[in-house]
């Protein structure tokens, strides 16, 4: 439908909306009147990786368009676990571990969203505030009639779960009232009336949307963003070497531009839509690029969505390393590197152990199928014995070893005095 609303205009040209509940009726709220809307996350790393930014950058246009979002933290819901999408329970955190997740998190939504006190300034919330508060069977009694166990087994993360027979805690299956109570908490402090999130949480929300509808009379809504995969079918901020963080000190600024660099050729206009800020103008220009072409539009995705969550400078110091590093074939001083102990170099370091200390394979097995692949190369030379021994002599005038595996993974091994091995 042509949506009045910038908020859901804006939303739909550039591929965010799955579902929305009542879709006309928020679209008028959100037209005429400035509306407060949340997403919730759960603290159970220290950042937050580029499976998140769609949510992110859901609340960035929210906020955009002259609302006002609100970023819930889990403090309380990270203590029980989501079901969704999950084959397993999580892990249990303790307080301090979610404490300290939570201050990392928040330095990722300091990049996106702009906090305050002002109207339209985003707040952050910790759902422990009032959950930690909860007298457990006063609120089973004022809120638990209002769920049957019925409808809860029809949820599809407790249907998948059941189906194959891998175990549902009752902590966990408690999660999605815990959220519809986080829904109705929020009307009830902030008027927030919309909830988002991806398409896996429709029935979780739903059930927020209701339980405030029972409980206070009011109209709330939800608005679901599709689950997002590249167009192989992988999944959104996840590599073989691991996660796709969004801090600098869990993936180098360098790394950062390097995923999005690497990005498949069908998935560049749909990925500078989700993002990036670029006018829609310019992307539909770009991914009408064929060809060898095609790799400027992934640089310029790669240095726009880089430049969202380092800064512009980090940005484009990481594309001018990528530059001189595949253009040039020089050494650039972005570049991701590993300080190594130099008497463990005198002693003789193994060349399958450097990959691994590097971060270039997770184990001398995997080293060493990479090295019989022929995609190793130390200071730009291809490797082909795996028992190579690096010795300080393969230092060079730059004072590193330069590490590579295949054409676009790169590191630096700078010796260091005085450290243990």
């Amino acid at each position: 439908m042509p949506y009045k609303s910038e908020f859901l205009r804006v939303l739909e040209e550039r591929g965010f909306i799955h579902q929305i509940s009542d879709p006309e009726d928020l679209d008028e709220k959100a037209a005429t009147e400035r509306i407060t809307a949340y997403i919730g996350f759960d603290a159970t790393a220290p950042s937050l990786h580029a499976g998140s930014l769609v949510p992110i950058m859901m609340l960035y246009w929210l906020q955009r368009t002259g609302h006002k979002p609100i970023v819930l933290m889990g403090g309380g819901t990270t203590k029980v676990g989501d079901p969704s999408g999950k084959d397993e329970s999580r892990k249990l955190l303790s307080d301090e571990e979610i404490e300290r997740n939570i201050a990392g998190i928040r330095k990722v939504f300091d990049k996106f969203l702009t906090f305050g006190e002002g109207p339209t300034d985003a707040v952050m919330m910790n759902n422990a505030e009032w959950l930690d508060e909860l007298k457990y069977i006063p609120f089973l009694r004022e809120y638990g009639r209002h769920f049957t166990i019925n409808r809860m087994l029809t949820f599809e993360s407790v249907k998948r779960r059941l189906e194959r027979e891998q175990p549902l805690t009752f902590l966990e299956f408690n999660y999605m009232i815990l959220q519809a109570y986080d829904f109705l908490e929020l009307y009830r402090r902030q008027n927030c009336i919309l909830q988002m999130g991806g398409s896996d949480q429709w029935g979780n929300i739903v059930n927020g949307i209701e339980l405030i509808r029972r409980v206070e009379g009011a109209q709330a809504f939800a608005l679901t963003s599709p689950l997002l995969t590249t167009a192989s079918g992988a999944k959104m901020g996840k590599t073989a070497a691991g996660a796709v963080w969004l801090d600098a000190d869990l993936l180098s600024p360098y790394e950062y531009w390097q995923y999005w660099r690497n990005t498949e050729d069908a998935d560049v206009g749909r990925f500078l839509r989700l993002f990036t800020t670029l006018p829609l103008d310019e992307i539909r220009r770009l991914e009408q690029l064929q060809g060898a072409e095609i790799n400027e539009a992934k640089k310029i995705l790669a240095t726009e969505a880089t430049a969202m969550v380092h800064g512009r400078e980090a940005a484009e110091k990481a594309a001018e390393t990528a530059r001189k590093t595949f253009e040039e074939g020089q050494l650039g001083e972005a570049l991701p590197t590993v300080e190594i102990p130099r008497a463990e170099l005198e002693k003789g370091l193994g060349l399958l152990r450097a990959m691994v200390l590097a971060g270039l394979a997770k184990s001398n097995g995997e080293a060493r199928r990479a090295v019989k692949g022929g995609g190793v190369r130390v200071n730009d030379t291809k490797v082909t014995d795996e028992r190579m021994v690096l010795t300080p002599e393969h230092i060079n005038e730059n004072g590193v070893i330069k590490l590579s595996f295949g054409k676009k993974r790169h590191v630096l091994l700078k010796p260091v005095q005085g450290r243990d091995s």
